[in-house]
């Protein structure tokens, strides 16, 4: 199976408004602002329009460009309405999350920040590339990290002194598979980071980790194949008996799905989740 013929198959379906889970909160306005990042494709994208969706204001940033005028189209087509506003930055660089939130600051009160961008790189340690690694680090830990520190001052200044920092985990961080160590290692140091803003948010500032399983984004679809070479099998062989063989719910999650758990998490309705983890993978790491 080629790569084109693996997305097709297995990546995204089309995002529709129906697919949006759409909330009662009190916060959920055109003044409060989200922070959503990886926004220009994938998870980060559905979650940044599921945000627009109930009305907040939303940056969307990705040092893709492209993606996020796809991503402001798509909220356009979709009539959503809360406000999209695009900004790209590329999470190595300290000065871009400062002006990410500062953006955000000038376009009402910072109130949610949900750190969704993710890279992958697979290979045995003995051969894993450090430079990927320390890439990996760099934007999946130490970016929502940073974010955050720029970030609470923001909380703080709020009405109410609240804010929500909503991390995207993994199911790999909680159990691990072979040869994805610097995956493995940032999901499970991005949920200490987590509970570490939960001890000091002193119960005004949440945070929470989303973890799943897989999920039909582009960059599963396209590692597909190859995957497929290394393991001797066929793509659906591997999505079957690799991906989804310790599952007990046997298809992928769609983007949308993840969404929805940041606007769950991130609403009043979730007040008492705070540190912890909404594990939605299946079963895989949860039964045998």
């Amino acid at each position: 199976m080629t790569v084109e013929e693996a997305m097709a198959k297995y990546g995204p379906s089309e995002l529709t408004r129906d697919d949006l889970l759409v909330l009662e909160d009190p916060h959920y306005t055109a003044e409060n602002v989200a922070i959503v990042t990886g926004a220009g494709s994938g998870i980060g994208r559905a979650t940044a329009l599921a945000f627009v969706a109930n009305g907040l204001t939303v940056i969307a940033t990705d040092r893709d460009e492209d993606g996020l005028a796809e991503t402001r189209s798509r909220a356009a087509e979709l009539s959503l309405p809360g406000e999209l506003v695009t900004v790209v930055g590329d999470l190595t660089d300290d000065a871009a999350l400062e002006r990410i939130v500062d953006e955000a600051a000038a376009q009402g009160n910072v109130r949610y920040l949900a750190n969704i961008a993710g890279i992958q790189t697979i290979a045995p340690i003995e051969s894993f590339p450090i430079e990927k690694y320390d890439l990996m680090h760099d934007v999946m830990q130490r970016a929502p990290l940073v974010l955050t520190k720029h970030c609470l001052p923001h909380f703080r200044d709020n009405e109410d002194g609240k804010g929500v920092v909503g991390n995207m985990c993994s199911v790999h961080g909680h159990i691990v598979t072979q040869d994805k160590v610097a995956y493995n290692t940032t999901k499970f140091g991005l949920r200490g980071l987590t509970q570490s803003i939960a001890a000091e948010g002193e119960g005004k500032a949440r945070a929470f980790t989303v973890s799943t399983a897989y999920v039909k984004t582009a960059l599963v679809a396209k590692q597909l194949p190859e995957t497929a070479d290394q393991r001797e099998m066929t793509v659906d062989e591997v999505v079957e008996n690799v991906m989804l063989e310790d599952t007990r719910v046997k298809e992928l999650m769609e983007p949308y799905e993840v969404a929805n758990l940041f606007v769950m998490g991130c609403s009043t309705h979730s007040k008492h989740l705070n540190g912890g983890d909404m594990t939605h993978e299946g079963g895989m790491s949860l039964t045998y």
